[in-house]
């Protein structure tokens, strides 16, 4: 199903039945427009939010939505339906990824992103090292297509000595790198293993490779061997998916007493483990562990680390390795992906992680995100309690927050949108049925004080009516 066509299938409709019934008439529920036009939860909300900000409609928490008091009048829209015949099935998971990566409206609250605050990004220090790298005219040159080979060696040694530069490979930003590693090391068709949730970026990436996807439930203390070693069994898959350290959505960190038994697993399988260290410069409480790709003598573990979760989204520098093969492969499928990253990129990153201004901002950004951590968990506790995560993350960007039984997730997102407050859903986070609602509350993407209003409005949103079959608390 093309997502585009979808909700513009849903705004048409509405337009439609708005236009033929009088203000304050009620129109169809979310579950009904899903069923009806064969679209996600999210693509119809999306599509009631749109109508809602012109103000022909009415979204009611709890209750529905209705014709707005004064319905606007609008042009009949260009008639675009032949592309989907033309375009045949979208790209999998493509509409979830854009309401992802979405720029808030202005007003909103972002409890929602995937990116440090802007008060949070080294920019001054990233534009004098870019302003260094373009000065120097090696910079602008080709370079090896693997990448600066400084810069791989540096990545190497953070991965905990195990690879050396000629292993790594430059990736501009690790969702590249993940849309790279499901191409080179699995065939259309195969499966892959993930997390249960996982970061719903290499459930998109996974899709369109062609993989199915297998979950794999994860507790506090990350995946579970045992289901672990039943999966690879059961599925035949040779590539499991795991985020280690403050895996997103949930931010649990895979437990010192699990490594072994995951390792394992996979060597018993003879699979691949492909680590994303994503979070690998945002603890924020006490050491992480090592890599995974450091206890692994037999190349099993493919190593990705990224630089812009923890510096800003415009440097969009990331390094995927693996010994042997496999990294043969990974360095073969980016040459045919983009040749290779800009230059000048590489040798401002270089720079940058290489000069004295990275360890500060790794200093100062452990202890602003340990504020807003703490400001986000202040704010549930005093408005809404009953949110409060049973597992505080010693790391990362957010928080996994279980929403009270008969609420449903995308409701509350959109009920939430409308009191100008950002959240995401849970269920996209899941390859399979999701566990329970949930909500991804992020607390880098707004300073303390902006947390407490943005969890005030989300509680007015919860507040105002009753969702499905429960009251929240």
């Amino acid at each position: 199903m093309n997502d585009d066509n979808a909700a513009d299938r849903v705004i048409q409709d509405l337009r439609r039945l708005a236009a033929a019934a009088g203000p304050g008439a009620r129109l169809p529920s979310v579950r009904e427009l899903t069923a009806r036009h064969q679209a996600s939860p999210v693509t119809v909300a999306r599509a009631i939010r749109r109508l809602v900000a012109e103000d022909l409609i009415e979204a009611r928490p709890g209750s529905g939505t209705f014709v707005a008091g004064r319905p606007a009048q609008h042009p009949t829209p260009p008639d675009l339906s032949w592309q989907a015949v033309a375009l045949g099935p979208g790209i999998a998971g493509a509409e979830v990824m854009q309401a992802l990566l979405a720029i808030p409206d202005p007003g909103a609250i972002p409890l929602s992103g995937g990116y440090l605050d802007p008060d949070l990004q080294p920019a001054t220090a990233l534009g004098a090292a870019l302003a260094r790298a373009a000065r120097h005219p090696s910079a602008w040159q080709r370079g090896p297509v693997q990448g600066r080979e400084e810069l791989r060696a540096w990545f190497a040694r953070e991965a905990g000595g195990a690879l050396r530069a000629d292993d790594m490979v430059i990736c501009p930003g690790g969702q590249a790198a993940l849309a790279t590693a499901f191409r080179a090391l699995a065939a259309p068709g195969e499966s892959v293993l993930v997390e249960s949730p996982t970061y719903l970026g290499a459930l998109a990436a996974a899709r369109a490779a062609g993989l199915r996807v297998v979950p794999v439930p994860a507790d506090s203390d990350g995946v579970r061997p045992d289901l672990l070693a039943a999966a690879l069994a059961r599925s035949g898959a040779r590539l499991f998916y795991c985020q280690p350290l403050y895996a997103n959505p949930h931010g649990a960190t895979l437990a010192e007493q699990r490594r072994p038994a995951v390792l394992a697993a996979v060597r018993a399988a003879g699979a691949f483990l492909l680590a994303d260290e994503y979070a690998r410069d945002l603890t924020i409480d006490g050491t992480p562990p090592p890599p995974l790709a450091a206890d692994d003598p037999d190349g099993h573990v493919v190593h990705l680390r990224s630089l812009t979760k923890s510096t800003a989204p415009g440097l969009r520098v990331a390094a995927i390795g693996a010994r042997g093969a496999a990294g043969a492969r990974l360095r073969s499928a980016r040459t045919l992906d983009d040749f290779f990253v800009a230059g000048p990129l590489q040798q401002a990153a270089l720079d940058f992680v290489t000069a004295p201004a990275w360890p500060r901002h790794r200093r100062a950004l452990r202890t602003a995100l340990r504020d807003r951590r703490d400001a986000l968990l202040t704010a549930l506790r005093r408005h809404l309690p009953d949110l409060l995560p049973t597992t505080v993350p010693r790391g990362g960007l957010h928080l996994w927050v279980r929403l009270p039984d008969g609420l449903d997730d995308v409701e509350v997102t959109t009920a939430a949108a409308a009191e100008q407050v950002v959240v995401f859903p849970g269920r996209p986070w899941y390859a399979a049925e999701p566990a329970a609602a949930y909500l991804r509350l992020t607390y880098a993407a707004a300073p303390p004080a902006l947390l407490d209003e943005g969890v005030r409005r989300l509680a007015r949103a919860l507040r105002r009516r009753p969702f499905g079959r429960g009251e929240p608390g």
